[in-house]
């Protein structure tokens, strides 16, 4: 497309009159100076407007065009037809001027054209005709400018868009962190507009009143204000209508094919020979219908309307079969038949034989079970009558009846298929006991010495020797292979429980009496080991810790007076409430006791080197029953009354919580590698937990009939041990496989039954031998029992 421009010359003969310019006239002066210096240096005007038609007024009246192509470039000069012959030669030399400045030339011209001058008017006769061009190309100026509209000013596409910001279809809030947004067309960043505070929204708010049709644009960061028509857009489509207000929803139908019926056939072809010969398609089609009439599943219309009649009325049907005959309901799949009522026997005939009828005995045990009728054995009382007419009304007959349809009604019945497999394929296979051994299976003998029950019992380290705690405020140490009572100390109180250190270079036994904690020599075997241990328990270490008063007032260590001094006690731990456990660390440095009434303060844990306590827990969780130490990891098994608590002791954080379902836990026993704990309880059950498997328990264990006192696992052998309160200790097998994919193997081996049952007490405590597969039990009986 070819632009052109106009420029009007006024002859150069026209001489200047002294008449002055007007002000629009020194203007129209500024503005050709202006131009001239555009020309002559084109770098200091950067304006651009293309493709509008301007005048020049130069010395003569001809008019002169300029060429440009669609973008604006300037092209050359065209010439009108009545001055072509006289510029010729300026038009050919102007050419070769555009052909070598090219690319320069076209942005020179192109912004050198781009405003509109008027130089200075003379007072002459061309003025008028200068003056009436002006008006004739001003009038021209509408017209071509609608020639020029752009191509893509009415489409919809969005490449045309005027789009500042090039960094595409991205989340914006990449650039949360720059100061920038993004980048224009020139690659040149686009710095984010200054951002007010909530103040400074608030005070717009209120102060500018086109706040509300105020948007933020997320690619510039501007704030853009929506015209009249933007809102009313945005209304349209929020309301469901249609977004352009222009198109006609209802416009008037266009009929494109005729709707009325053509007179004169399209084809006029004879028919076939087959349209008069009988369709076999029909022929296959009607002999279904009639198969379909016989077998019922088609009906008639006089049939479906005899039908609809009788669904009018009331509907009947058996809900049972009939006792003669079996009723086809075909709305039942597979219906079950109501169960028979027992035919009556000799005790309800009016003349019962006498064997059937009550004597004084059974007529007051039917009596007494009165409240619990479901106890009798029969429902009603046999009686006699002469004949059957001084029979009376059956006073419960209204009853019985309403309670048979109440079951025939009521009661949901399924029809269960009886499976035949024989009991011995329910029962597991599990190895013979012979297979297991060695395991305890008899009574090797009895320690005989305590005068009241015996509560706890512990074994040495090497297994030479035992000691044992009980009512009678005696701690008894015992040689294990002759069974000799070798010392007796003496306490104040009742002894709840006794633990022999685990660490073999040491000789210390703790004693629970009361609300104190006795730390023992019993100064027996390696003498140089007791000397050792005397050495370590003479003096206390110093103390670099300030402790805290609540630890301060829930123990105290001090060293043991002179008379206990001599019965072999060297250190006192005292307590704020009575102890019920004691146990030790398997390094033999910590242990922890157990005061069920302590509520945040029941479970502490003592450092024997540093002679120092501490309380690990802040709230309580429960009421405490049995704390345990792992035997590799620095983990703390709590158990409560119905939960399991595992801590670990450096990072002071819980680990797990298992869960018993059990109504109270009587002791703990964890296996040495440290996976698979076994827990006791007062229901008559044994839980069985694998720690990496789950929090539930894997085996529940009901081999007792009486609470479960004791549980304990063999150092060695793949044996456990229980005893409980129906004087009995069942020795078990528990193979703990190091395949992870290999469930433990549980076994009950053997069941030894000797205590004696003494006020509702059986076994109260089971430990076993460090190396033998001997388990030792204590109970009620005042003996300690060894089992091999």
């Amino acid at each position: 497309m070819t632009k052109k421009i106009h420029l009007k010359r006024k002859g150069k003969e026209a001489e200047p009159t002294n008449e002055v310019a007007t002000s629009s006239e020194a203007s129209e002066n500024e503005e050709e100076e202006d131009l001239l210096q555009a020309v002559k240096d084109p770098g200091e005007d950067s304006t651009d407007d293309e493709g509008i038609d301007q005048e020049y007024h130069s010395d003569s009246s001809e008019e002169l065009e300029f060429e440009s192509d669609e973008e604006g470039n300037y092209l050359g000069r065209k010439q009108s037809s009545s001055a072509e012959d006289d510029d010729d030669e300026e038009q050919s030399s102007d050419e070769e001027e555009d052909e070598s400045a090219d690319s320069e030339e076209k942005d020179e011209v192109s912004a050198s054209t781009s405003k509109k001058i008027q130089p200075e008017e003379k007072p002459s006769s061309s003025t008028s005709s200068g003056a009436t061009k002006k008006g004739a190309a001003t009038k021209e100026l509408p017209k071509r400018e609608s020639q020029s509209k752009p191509e893509y000013q009415d489409s919809d596409t969005s490449d045309e868009e005027d789009i500042r910001n090039t960094v595409g279809n991205i989340p914006m809030h990449w650039y949360d962190e720059y100061k920038h947004i993004g980048y224009d067309w020139d690659a040149k960043k686009i710095v984010k507009p200054p951002q007010g505070d909530q103040i400074d929204e608030f005070l717009r708010k209120i102060e500018d009143p086109d706040f509300w049709r105020t948007v933020k644009d997320p690619l510039t960061g501007q704030d853009v204000r929506l015209t009249d028509e933007d809102i009313a857009l945005i209304k349209r489509i929020v309301s469901g209508r249609i977004p352009n207000k222009d198109h006609e929803e209802y416009e008037p139908w266009i009929e494109w094919f005729t709707s009325e019926v053509e007179k004169m056939p399209i084809k006029n072809v004879p028919d076939h020979k087959r349209s008069f010969l009988p369709s076999v398609s029909e022929k296959k089609r009607v002999s279904r219908m009639v198969h379909a009439l016989k077998m019922g599943w088609m009906k008639t219309t006089e049939e479906v309307q005899r039908e609809k009649q009788a669904k009018r009325g009331p509907k009947f049907y058996m809900l049972w079969e009939t006792d003669t005959a079996r009723e086809h309901m075909r709305r039942i799949h597979d219906p079950v038949s109501a169960p028979k009522r027992d035919l009556p026997g000799h005790a309800e005939s009016y003349n019962p034989p006498p064997e059937y009828l009550f004597d004084a005995k059974e007529t007051k045990e039917w009596l007494k079970l009165k409240d619990e009728p479901h106890k009798r054995k029969l429902h009603f009382m046999p009686q006699k009558f002469k004949s059957l007419r001084e029979v009376p009304a059956y006073s419960r007959y209204l009853r019985e009846r309403f309670l048979r349809c109440l079951d025939l009604y009521l009661c949901p019945r399924a029809k269960r298929v009886k499976l035949n497999i024989d009991a011995e394929y329910l029962i597991p296979k599990l190895p013979s006991p012979r297979d297991l051994q060695p395991f305890p299976t008899v009574e090797s003998m009895v320690y005989r010495g305590h005068s009241d029950l015996v509560r706890s019992v512990s074994v040495e380290p090497k297994g030479e020797y035992l000691v044992s705690g009980s009512d009678d405020k005696t701690v008894k140490i015992w040689e294990i292979a002759t069974g000799r009572c070798i010392r007796t100390i003496e306490t104040d109180e009742v002894v709840r429980c006794v633990a022999w250190c685990p660490n073999p270079k040491l000789s210390i036994i703790a004693v629970a009496t009361g609300n104190r904690l006795l730390l023992v020599n019993p100064k027996v075997g390696d003498k140089v080991l007791v000397k050792k241990t005397d050495d370590l328990l003479a003096e206390a270490p110093s103390q670099d810790v300030i402790e805290s008063e609540r630890i301060k007032t829930a123990v105290q260590w001090s060293n043991a007076e002179a008379d206990e001094q001599e019965k072999g006690v060297r250190v006192v731990i005292t307590h704020f409430k009575p102890i019920r456990q004691v146990t030790w660390h398997g390094r033999g440095d910590y242990l922890a006791t157990v005061m069920p009434e302590g509520a945040n303060r029941s479970a502490l844990i003592h450092q024997l080197s540093k002679r120092r306590s501490q309380i690990p827990f802040s709230k309580s969780k429960g009421l405490i029953q049995f704390v345990l130490f792992h035997p590799v990891k620095p983990c703390f098994f709590v158990a409560t009354q119905h939960n399991i608590r595992i801590y670990d002791l450096v990072k002071q954080e819980l680990v797990k919580k298992l869960l018993t379902n059990s109504k109270w836990i009587s002791g703990m026993s964890i296996h040495p590698k440290g996976d698979n704990l076994l827990v006791s309880t007062y229901d008559k059950k044994m839980l069985w937990f694998d720690l990496d498997l789950s929090t539930k328990p894997y085996q529940t264990m009901r081999l007792h009939r009486n609470a479960v006192r004791s549980v304990a696992f063999h150092l060695r052998y793949p044996l456990f041990a229980s005893g409980s309160d129906d004087q009995a200790v069942i020795v078990s097998h528990g193979m703990v496989y190091n395949d992870l994919l290999q469930n433990p193997l549980i076994v009950p081996l053997k069941k030894l039954q000797t205590h004696e049952k003494r006020d509702e007490f059986g076994v109260l405590d089971v430990n076993w031998h460090p190396v033998q597969p001997w388990v030792f039990s204590t109970g009620a009986d005042c003996t300690i029992r060894l089992y091999t």
